[in-house]
């Protein structure tokens, strides 16, 4: 049986001998026959049984030099082709199509060959129905590897075979990351490299590293365990060999990052650190499983090692940007009570980390670093308390962005105070605390803060809206005489006139520059500024005017108001929607065009068309004079001209001169009017106010 073995072993071996006569001059024994690639194996198999029987009973026979010849010139035949079928099937070896036969047994391929001499076909089948022709090619390539592989290792021969696996797929790794454009960057070049063009690597890499793990790393992991599951021993330090250096070089870019924020802190750099610790996050797992051998310890260390820097150097910018808030002084301030630059770039800042939070990524980090502010302070920013339950992540993502909200308001109420005029500083505070509730309202903000904050801000909200009310009309509404008061006298009624008109001329003056960026909102203040004013008014007009008539400075007065309302109607669609451009691209419009009017509450503007009016009538005195009338429309024009640059007086005609011409005519129209009917000379005449 032995002696067969070896005939026969000499037979099959020196046929793929080149230094034998009986050589077959065949590039490939695995391409051309795989009927005699099987009986290749076989025979090598059978000739190392038939040694160990030597060895162990005849060790000094000759038969046992020649079988060692003979299995010396079937290694090389086999490291042969193992190294043909590692450089002529990468195509059938990359990383996807690996993954694919991830499932593949590890049992002994020497069974699955030797159980079936069916031709190529039949073997096709074998390799699986149902997956594609590449699939199954990919298939039979590793199988025909770790047949080999698996002779070799049996036979003493692993090195050999070791040797031409990792030259080959060491080079293969090595061109995948470079395809991914992760390339070796040396420490002191990168310390030189500008922020832009580390953005840009960072989002390139984020990429490259899913790409380079789950699939490059991942596939050559299966291969080596696939190819080489004969020897546990081998295949790591065959894939140590493989991967390691390239495994060191994948994670060099987020380290050095991590390193070089580690002392600069700039919290604007923050989602770009917290991009790569998702990535490495996510990617944790794969690189945990892949790298699992001692051997490759050093990169599972780099990479827990990145994350810790990574941490810390996110929570530091959190620090940062608070500390950026506290020291924020600089002095610009809009003079209409805008928007502040700060309140965009805060909540501009805060509505991007929140999205953080979604996939964990900040929660994670707040966890560790837990605000050292007591939460007790924070409850009162809440209608109801901070409770600590289950979601411990997210009550550490909720209590850490409420407190720097809070730190950011207080900071505004500082800025406020600049303005010199109270009512102007109310302003600023409605605008920005309306900036912030809708950035929180429309971001991810919400679902992290909760109803009850945003409910809680909105009555903060509406308070400052009650107290500019109060702060810029309260001359206005005290000028008036109470309703419980006497009577009063021609005189006294007449300085209360004056004081009106005074108080309302100064208060006009200071809000028609005011800005009130949310459009809701600067109607729900219009509306509430004419309930409280304009009743008051009008019970004071029209009952001490009579005895008022025969002075003609009151006069004067009222007719310079009672034509400001004619101005007014004929304006008010364009002055309820010109809005002039400012600085911060915002838009602003006069709150009190129409406070003027003695019967405001009659302009109903339609909320479907703003430009729709339901105008009043117009009451004018039929003692007028041609004289008084254009003198009086020269006054409302330098009135509105002077004090109300805001209100686009010019362009509702083209022109001032045009504006002055069009009024005065309709004017002039309606004292004309008048004068042709005597029988009203003491009556009043109404003119529908869309002329």
């Amino acid at each position: 049986m032995m002696e067969e073995a070896l005939e026969s072993a000499e037979l099959i071996i020196k046929k793929w001998d080149p230094n034998s006569q009986s050589y077959t001059k065949i590039i490939s024994l695995f391409r051309h026959s795989r009927k005699q690639a099987k009986e290749f194996i076989r025979c090598v198999r059978d000739l190392r049984r038939a040694m160990h029987f030597l060895v162990s009973q005849a060790s000094k026979s000759d038969k046992l030099v020649l079988a060692q010849n003979l299995m010396q010139i079937g290694m090389s035949t086999l490291e042969k082709e193992f190294f043909q079928i590692l450089s002529s099937n990468r195509d059938h070896l990359d990383p996807d199509s690996v993954s694919v036969q991830s499932t593949i047994s590890s049992n002994s391929e020497f069974e699955v060959y030797m159980e079936y001499d069916e031709d190529d076909d039949d073997e096709l089948k074998k390799a699986g129905e149902s997956i594609s022709q590449v699939e199954k090619a990919s298939a039979l390539v590793m199988s025909d590897l770790k047949v080999i592989a698996e002779t070799m290792i049996c036979c003493g021969y692993g090195k050999e075979c070791i040797k031409s696996y990792q030259l080959i797929r060491k080079s293969i790794v090595d061109e995948g990351l470079h395809l991914l454009g992760i390339e070796k960057v040396k420490t002191s070049h990168f310390q030189k490299m500008d922020w832009h063009v580390l953005e840009h690597m960072i989002k390139n890499w984020v990429k490259a590293a899913k790409i380079g793990v789950t699939t490059l790393f991942r596939g050559e992991k299966l291969l080596c365990d696939h190819v080489f599951s004969a020897s546990v021993t081998i295949g790591q330090s065959c894939f140590n060999q493989i991967a390691k250096e390239a495994g060191l070089n994948l994670f060099m870019l987020p380290e050095l990052v991590a390193n070089k924020e580690k002392k600069q802190h700039h919290h604007e750099r923050i989602f770009k650190l917290m991009d790569l610790y998702a990535a490495i996050s996510d990617l944790w797992p794969d690189i945990e499983m892949i790298f699992s051998f001692d051997s490759l310890a050093s990169v599972k260390t780099l990479v827990l090692s990145t994350l810790k820097k990574l941490k810390d150097s996110i929570h530091t910018c959190l620090k940062e940007f608070e500390t950026m808030i506290h020291k924020d002084s600089s002095k610009e301030i809009s003079p209409e009570g805008g928007v502040h630059k700060l309140t965009r770039t805060t909540m501009s800042f805060l509505s991007l980390l929140s999205e953080y939070s979604r996939v964990h990524v900040l929660s994670e980090i707040l966890t560790e670093h837990p605000l050292k502010t007591n939460t007790r302070l924070l409850e009162s920013y809440f209608t109801a308390p901070i409770l600590e339950d289950e979601h411990v992540n997210n009550h550490a993502c909720s209590v850490h962005l409420a407190w720097l909200i809070l730190v950011f308001l207080c900071k505004l109420d500082t800025k406020a105070e600049s303005y010199n005029d109270v009512s102007l500083s109310y302003i600023f505070l409605v605008n920005n605390m309306q900036f912030v509730a809708d950035t929180v309202r429309s971001s991810h903000l919400k679902n992290i803060l909760g109803d009850d904050w945003l409910t809680k801000h909105e009555a903060k909200l509406k308070s400052y809206a009650e107290k500019y009310e109060k702060t810029a009309w309260a001359n206005v509404l005290v000028s008036l005489p109470s309703k419980t008061s006497a009577k009063l006298s021609p005189e006294e009624a007449t300085t209360c006139f004056k004081r009106f008109h005074a108080a309302f001329a100064g208060a006009y003056l200071k809000q028609s520059s005011c800005v009130i960026v949310d459009a809701k909102l600067r109607d729900e203040l219009k509306v509430s500024i004419v309930k409280k004013l304009v009743p008051e008014y009008r019970e004071f007009y029209e009952k001490y005017l009579a005895m008022l008539r025969q002075d003609r400075n009151i006069e004067m007065l009222r007719n310079i108001y009672i034509l400001a309302k004619l101005e007014r109607i004929i304006t008010a669609a364009r002055l309820c929607t010109s809005q002039a451009e400012l600085k911060d691209g915002t838009t602003r419009a006069p709150i009190v065009w129409f406070l003027s009017c003695q019967r405001a509450t009659e302009l109903k503007p339609s909320l479907e068309n703003p430009d729709h009016f339901e105008t009043p009538a117009v009451i004018f005195n039929s003692r007028f004079t041609r004289l008084q009338t254009v003198h009086c429309v020269h006054n409302v024009i330098e009135f509105l001209s002077d004090d109300s640059p805001d209100m686009d007086v010019i362009g509702i005609s083209g022109s001032l001169g045009r504006f002055k011409s069009h009024v005065s005519n309709i004017v002039f129209d309606v004292f004309i009017a008048t004068c042709q009917d005597p029988a009203q000379n003491m009556e009043s005449s109404q003119i529908d106010g869309s002329h």
